[in-house]
């Protein structure tokens, strides 16, 4: 028999328990956070006065004494006091201002401190990084301690880990409504923060249709693929299908709507869709928003990203045909690689975005305040630290997350060395408690030695919290951006299959 113990103690070692957390977190502290800062790029008054963003840094945990000092502090002293073991963050800003005749005066950017995050124990930013066993016990903390959670007014809180279907990726299903059974292809695009779900449907009388926000019914196919830069019969079959069944099909759908002729009509058809009653122009002007914006935002929102989405939305098309032609069949949306984790660094990323969008209109709104006194505008003056500070704090503190989700943030379970390891191993899902579910609460066998078969709870929650298995070993997610860039250096050519 092998003795399989030293393989595990080998691999706990190399892999602490909750190492997953701490390098999702110092990766959100490193790269994620000035990506957040980049995307907002500046702040536009109207009192000719712009403010621009650099760098971000986050320092290591401090407090502030009641005389306004500050100093680094252990862990044990912020649980001790009832404090919370937070970090400072400063934000490179600088003045720009813009007179009638539109020339700009750029100040020199000047390090502003915008207010604090929560810094998770054992990450780069805590005081207790690097430190041996001996100077950890002296801090009065245990070499034992996994660390991974926060401190906020003195009690222990974790972040769970959310489990989510994977953002996209095509899935294909069957929809039932009513009597009338029909073929779907789903997207949840992701870009930054922002998450739009599109579908592709076909119908009993096989008219196909694109949903995405902000349209407030499903639009013809034949519509949004003109509208995308694909003009002619031709150029939409050869971007979709070259098999005859497929192309009859489509003949079906091109024959509904020969009375659009160019982009503009197209245009002009989803206009009196989102923008109903309005002149023209704008009519004009919010479809072209609407499409770049909403409809599938992870392949870029620019006017020049049109002809990708034409050709992802010709791929959706094809297996939504093939679907229903028997060639593919559904996906299975238990599998394990249909699903991604959600980490600490993930959710708060989603809430500093939020939070630090409520800072610059704050910040905008003080800055047109000082020029209506009279004032000469100040940045240090302008930035009320409190609003991002106690937005996250009250999320991480109650539980309460943006996008509505609850129970995100949990009192760590301390009642033995196990719970807590096991608390900070747990996976839950966004699923209802109260639906049946009975596929997800089932262990799938894409689950093996990624998931505890066993650990899961009684009752309403069976099958939908869910515990990582010992020998889990978390991937982290790339950008197609960086598979591009690996498959260019391997000199591998795109086969165009149209």
């Amino acid at each position: 028999m092998i003795d399989r113990k030293p393989v595990l103690d080998l691999f706990l070692k190399r892999r602490e328990l909750v190492k997953q957390h701490i390098d999702s977190y110092n990766d959100f502290i490193e790269t994620r956070i000035q990506n957040v800062i980049d995307e907002t790029g500046t702040i536009a008054t109207d009192v000719g006065i712009e403010v621009r963003f650099g760098k971000i840094k986050i320092e290591n945990a401090e407090i502030v004494e009641a005389d306004g000092s500050r100093r680094n502090v252990a862990p044990l002293e912020a649980r001790l006091r009832n404090m919370s073991y937070f970090s400072p963050v400063k934000l490179e800003m600088g003045l720009v201002k813009v007179d009638e005749e539109g020339v700009r005066d750029e100040k020199d950017l000047e390090w502003v401190t915008i207010g604090q995050m929560p810094t998770m124990l054992r990450s780069n930013r805590c005081n207790l990084a690097g430190l041996s066993d001996e100077e950890l016990i002296r801090s009065g903390e245990d070499p034992l301690d996994p660390g991974g959670y926060f401190i906020v007014n003195g009690s222990e809180r974790m972040l769970v880990t959310i489990e989510d279907l994977a953002p996209n990726k095509i899935i294909l299903e069957k929809s039932q409504r009513y009597t009338k059974v029909t073929e779907v292809a789903k997207v949840f695009s992701k870009r930054g923060g922002f998450r739009a779900l599109a579908t592709v449907q076909r119908g009993k009388d096989g008219m196909v249709t694109v949903g995405f926000p902000s349209v407030p019914e499903a639009l013809p196919l034949i519509v949004i693929m003109k509208a995308l830069g694909l003009e002619t019969d031709k150029e939409i079959v050869t971007a979709i299908s070259s098999e005859p069944e497929i192309v009859q099909k489509l003949l079906e759908n091109l024959e509904e709507y020969l009375s659009i002729k160019s982009s503009e009509d197209a245009m002009e058809v989803i206009g009196k869709k989102v923008a109903h009653g309005q002149t023209p122009e704008y009519r004009l002007k919010r479809a072209a928003q609407v499409v770049d914006r909403y409809l599938l935002p992870h392949l870029g929102v620019e006017e020049e990203d049109r002809l990708r989405k034409a050709y992802y939305l010709g791929r959706m098309v094809e297996r939504v045909f093939e679907l229903g032609f028997n060639k593919r069949t559904v996906d299975d949306k238990d599998h394990y690689a249909n699903k991604r984790l959600r980490l600490a660094g993930d959710l708060l990323d989603d809430l500093f975005r939020v939070s630090f969008y409520n800072l610059t209109r704050d910040m905008k709104y003080q800055l047109e305040r000082q020029v209506a006194r009279s004032k000469e505008p100040s940045i240090q003056t302008a930035v009320r630290r409190d609003v991002l500070t106690e937005r996250i704090r009250h999320a991480l503190a109650t539980g309460n997350w943006v996008g509505g989700r609850t129970g995100v943030s949990q009192l760590l379970d301390r009642t033995t060395y196990m719970s807590v390891v096991s608390h900070l191993r747990r996976v839950i899902s966004p699923l209802s408690r109260s639906q049946p579910h009975f596929e997800a609460r089932d262990l799938h066998p894409t689950q093996f030695g990624r998931i505890c078969p066993t650990e899961t709870p009684e009752g309403p929650n069976c099958g939908l919290v869910k515990n990582l298995a010992i020998s889990t070993e978390l991937s982290t997610g790339v950008g197609s951006d960086n598979v591009e860039n690996v498959l260019t250096g391997l000199e591998v050519t795109p086969i165009h299959k149209h």
